[in-house]
């Protein structure tokens, strides 16, 4: 067992919640590694933690196809300068968050060459091409990843893994009252409150907007005092949203929040989302949801056949088990999901409170901290 009194520990995150991820890693880090020398790619938040970044983040925050090849020459030039520049000062271990198609052939590399190294944050392998888990046994001392299912997708190919919980669900409260959450946004706290979130990517936000205003429109025929707040990323999605809705009638009650998703959620009885990671987050705050997806037509042929994976929303895949309803592609409709929605409004829903937080509780885990313990386990073993 070596003893590394200063490690030097290469990290590379590929976009703003990666950046959240290796802050925290690096502040756990440092706890056991006072004198311990971080550099790689990195974002404010680890630059403000010590991180020597030695390119721009914003070269690997690039999502679509035909961004990324429009991309591709700068990020390939990175990444064989970011090889050559490790294996040249090789650091005591080497951790990639997230950005798979970036960072496992990295790994793979600098494995290869004696260099420890750890993935955080598991690809979707358990969903679509399941073939990448034999990639990542390669590149990889230990992937460290979210959610218990995947643990145990890995723990089937003997990958070395370990679950260490999710970082919002230790910033989350167990508990999240609703009234101050309102008063901020300045919604009225008597009126029924319906949180839609269509999304953050322009796709998304062209293809369920429309559906999910029409989906208002019935519910406001059943919940006439209805109100509906909506949390846009940026001021691109506002300006897309905001052109979709002008198509819209006027008395549709909508209040449009910058950014804030996470009050946004607190201050709703109910949610409609697209799937994806705030579905996570609308269970971490114990909201009821529907969760809803619409692809183009040939994206939608293409990935039935590709994907492999029981339920959509990341609350039923934690459960493993539908409990809440997922309107995917002909199923995500005005109807449907009105149907969907108006029982959140009008009926008890303890019982789904009570799984939420049992839910909350299994990925509470203080994931700073473990992933660090993960860290100092691979960097101070004897070299595979």
């Amino acid at each position: 067992m070596s003893n590394v009194a200063t490690p030097h520990i290469a990290i590379v995150a590929g976009e703003v919640s990666g950046d959240i991820l290796g802050a925290g890693l690096i502040k756990a880090l440092k706890q056991q590694y006072p004198n311990a020398r971080f550099s790689g790619v990195a974002g404010p938040l680890m630059i403000e933690q010590g991180c020597e970044t030695l390119y721009p983040m914003d070269t690997l925050s690039v999502m679509g196809l035909v961004e990324v090849l429009g991309r591709i020459v700068p990020i390939l030039k990175m990444r064989r300068a970011l090889i050559q520049h490790y294996l040249e000062t090789p650091p005591d271990v080497f951790i990639g968050i997230d950005a798979p198609d970036f960072n496992l052939d990295l790994e793979l590399k600098l494995h290869s060459n004696g260099i420890k190294t750890l993935h955080y944050v598991s690809p979707s392998v358990w969903a679509w091409k399941q073939k990448r888990v034999f990639k990542i046994k390669q590149a990889c001392n230990k992937i460290l990843v979210f959610l218990p299912f995947e643990k145990a997708f890995y723990d089937r190919f003997d990958v070395p893994c370990d679950f260490v919980g999710h970082t919002m669900a230790d910033d989350i409260e167990l508990h999240t009252p609703k009234t101050p959450a309102r008063q901020n946004l300045g919604l009225d706290d008597s009126r029924p409150t319906l949180a839609l979130m269509p999304g953050s990517r322009k796709a998304e936000i062209e293809l369920l907007s429309p559906v999910f205003l029409e989906t208002v429109e019935r519910l406001s025929q059943h919940l006439p005092d209805l109100q509906v707040v909506v949390p846009l990323v940026n001021a691109k999605c506002r300006a897309q949203f905001e052109a979709i809705v002008a198509q819209y009638p006027s008395n549709l009650s909508l209040t449009l929040v910058d950014g804030n998703a996470r009050a946004v959620l607190s201050s709703a009885d109910a949610v409609l989302l697209a799937s994806g990671t705030a579905s996570l987050e609308a269970m971490l705050v114990k909201r009821p949801m529907v969760i809803a997806y619409r692809f183009k037509p040939l994206t939608y042929q293409i990935a039935k056949r590709i994907v492999n994976a029981k339920f959509a929303g990341l609350p039923n895949l934690l459960a493993d088990e539908m409990i809440v309803p997922e309107c995917i592609q002909d199923e995500c409709n005005a109807e449907r999901l009105a149907y969907e929605l108006l029982p959140l409004f009008t009926q008890d829903q303890s019982a789904l409170i009570q799984r939420f937080t049992q839910l909350h509780q299994l990925i509470r885990c203080d994931a700073d901290q473990k992933a660090a313990s993960a860290v100092r386990n691979v960097l101070e073993s004897s070299n595979d």
